[in-house]
């Protein structure tokens, strides 16, 4: 069990406010804040996933506004896998390079979907739920699919 002082209260008037623990350091930092909610969500979910790319452990506090005081509210505990390309099966002749390509597009036009809906740090199950999506729908669907997201998110 890692030993970590407890996240303090940021400083100044209530806001949206992302802290992250440095191990290194032993000490937390603020990572992104904003008026909204949103950006320091989406902030959070990059990195994470920036961090346990790395394979580094992520700890995040996030706190906000409730009732015009600081609240700490719970960060997504999901863990992020690295995406993972994959020949398009449509077409198993085409270019190792073009399929990869193709599929990476489905996967960002995915994941942009998730992040507009709320869903900025997905669990493992989650990633691999995206990656069969995108290796078994084909570019239009699953920019609809996405754009259905997105407008669920919006």
């Amino acid at each position: 069990m890692v030993n970590r002082p407890e996240c303090p209260q940021p400083s100044g008037a209530p806001r949206w406010v992302a802290m992250f623990y440095r191990p290194a350091q032993a000490s937390w930092h603020v990572g992104a804040e904003s008026p909204d909610r949103a950006p320091v969500m989406y902030a959070v979910g990059d990195m994470a996933q920036t961090v346990r790319a790395r394979g580094d452990e992520v700890t995040v506090a996030v706190w906000g506004p409730q009732d015009g005081t600081w609240q700490r509210f719970d960060a997504p505990a999901g863990k992020a896998a690295a995406p993972a390309a994959q020949p398009s099966p449509e077409c198993p002749e085409e270019p190792a390079r073009l399929a990869e390509r193709r599929s990476d597009r489905r996967h960002q036009a995915l994941m942009a979907g998730l992040s507009k809906a709320g869903l900025y740090d997905l669990a493992a199950e989650d990633e691999d739920a995206v990656r069969t999506l995108v290796e078994r729908l084909d570019e239009p669907t699953v920019r609809r699919v996405a754009h259905w997201l997105s407008s669920a998110g919006g």
